[in-house]
């Protein structure tokens, strides 16, 4: 009961409701915002949140900001329970509600009345997915063969695709920009991220980034953000630093010597390539990959079993240290992913929860190497659930073929492929920062884990890694204090 009387007064600090009913011009650094597990909370280095900038200004024609899908309260993404509630206050005419993405499709809707946008936004609405619209490009070694999509949006040439906005902080540890790595690639105009070019190449992506999003999500004409807004926006972002700084039975995660919430971010080194186990990927200045990807709370190491806190390290420690065959990942067991070192890939890694999570003490993928882990894939023997046991029947089934070996795939987000045009790199998406994780539910690219249970069960049925129900909730403490 000693951290009850804490949280309270936390909770009182501030309003559960969405950074849109914000009326002030900056939030402090360090204000809590509460979440299911606590509260997270961002520090600038600027020195405090501006919300009077461009990344919070409307710069096109429909209402939209970065901040309409990127705010302080949740992570600077958004929670699929906060856009709910954005939907009950304004019956659905909040910025965020917009057909050209924030509905299930575009056409053979009606959003005249609250009920027709209660159906046409249902995605976004409880799984917090934003419809992503990109065109199969032209030079594909694939072709689509059918689209089942139950929201009308089956066309072969424009592919609608259903993801959670990434968060817009802690961005100095990204490797990729985008789930897809879209606006890391040559493709796009935009530069792949490597050891060589980091950190100028990742700001010129994010400035690049800030202008497709006004295009598209705000449907701007162009012309903003102009270069100097750009690069405030960039400025901003590379500012943030975000995690989980309360938990509900814990008190403040800095306290005894942890080093929970966003300050100790500021300082955390990285580089790209830090800590990778894969050869391939390896970076000539990391030293060998170490599995214990966090120390955040090793000073919760040895208190008392029944202590909450002691959940957290338990939790941390499994993380850090339970061995996993990783099989059948494209990007990490195939030819590519070797880099050719090895032929016919490497079939089963010997792996941790740190070969894919590998920047220490953040947990995103060091090099940019996104992966298809079978998050979007339906399972062959039961296709209304993803690979690791996972809903996902209210997501798009696509069947791809390969131009080159007549090969086929069913997936539900082609990833990587739909940028590159390459049949191979079919389902492939990033990994994303773990910090904040509670501030920012659902999960994975899709939405289909709503509590991080889902993610760790995924795994276990995925990779066949076994946890005890106790180890379960450890597992689940400790990513929720992320």
């Amino acid at each position: 009961m000693k951290y009850k009387s804490v949280y309270i007064a936390m909770l009182s600090l501030v309003s559960p409701a969405a950074i849109g009913q914000l009326v002030h011009e900056s939030i402090p650094n360090g204000r809590p915002f509460p979440n299911p597990s606590g509260a997270s909370s961002t520090y600038s280095t600027s020195g405090k949140i501006d919300l009077t900038g461009p990344f919070f200004q409307s710069m096109g024609s429909n209402g939209r900001s970065c901040g309409s899908c990127h705010q302080p309260s949740d992570g600077m993404s958004v929670s699929a329970t906060h856009i709910q509630e954005r939907f009950d206050r304004s019956e659905g005419l909040d910025p965020i509600f917009r057909t050209v993405d924030g509905s299930n499709c575009n056409h053979d809707i009606d959003v005249s009345a609250v009920e027709g946008r209660r159906a046409a936004y249902s995605l976004l609405r409880t799984r917090g997915l934003i419809r992503v619209a990109i065109a199969v490009p032209a030079n594909a070694d694939y072709e689509i063969v059918r689209i089942d999509n139950p929201y009308s949006c089956n066309e072969t040439d424009t592919i609608s695709q259903y993801r959670r906005p990434l968060p817009s902080t802690n961005l100095r540890f990204l490797s990729a920009v985008m789930f897809d790595g879209r606006e890391s690639s040559p493709l796009t105009s935009t530069t792949k991220i490597t050891p060589q070019n980091y950190p100028a190449s990742l700001e010129s992506n994010l400035r690049h980034q800030s202008v497709s999003a006004t295009t598209i999500h705000a449907q701007g004409d162009g012309t903003r953000p102009t270069p100097a807004e750009q690069q405030q926006i960039v400025n901003f972002e590379m500012a943030l630093f975000t995690a989980q700084t309360y938990g509900r039975a814990t008190g403040s995660l800095e306290a005894r010597g942890a080093t929970g919430g966003p300050k100790a971010l500021i300082t955390q080194p990285f580089f790209i390539g830090v800590n990778s186990q894969i050869p391939a990927f390896e970076n000539p200045a990391s030293a060998p990959f170490n599995p214990a990807i966090f120390n955040t709370f090793d000073a919760y190491d040895h208190l008392p079993q029944r202590d909450p806190r002691a959940a957290i390290a338990r939790g941390q420690a499994l993380f850090n240290s339970r061995p996993i065959n990783i099989r059948e990942v494209a990007g990490l067991n195939d030819d590519q992913a070797a880099g050719g070192l090895v032929p016919g890939g490497i079939p089963v890694i010997a792996g941790f929860c740190g070969t894919c999570h590998d920047t220490p003490n953040v947990g995103n993928h060091s090099f940019p190497t996104p992966l298809n882990i079978g998050t979007g894939d339906p399972n062959p023997g039961d296709p209304r659930v993803n690979l690791g046991g996972l809903d996902i029947t209210y997501l798009p089934r696509i069947t791809v073929r390969s131009k080159i070996t007549g090969e086929t795939k069913n997936t539900t987000d082609l990833g990587q492929a739909l940028i590159d045009g390459k049949f191979d790199h079919v389902g492939k998406i990033k990994g994303p920062i773990l910090r904040g994780l509670s501030a920012r539910a659902p999960y994975f690219h899709n939405g289909s884990a709503k509590t991080l249970l889902d993610v760790v069960r995924f795994y276990e049925l995925r990779f066949g890694v076994f946890f005890s129900p106790q180890e379960e909730d450890d597992l689940v403490a400790f990513l929720s204090s992320l």
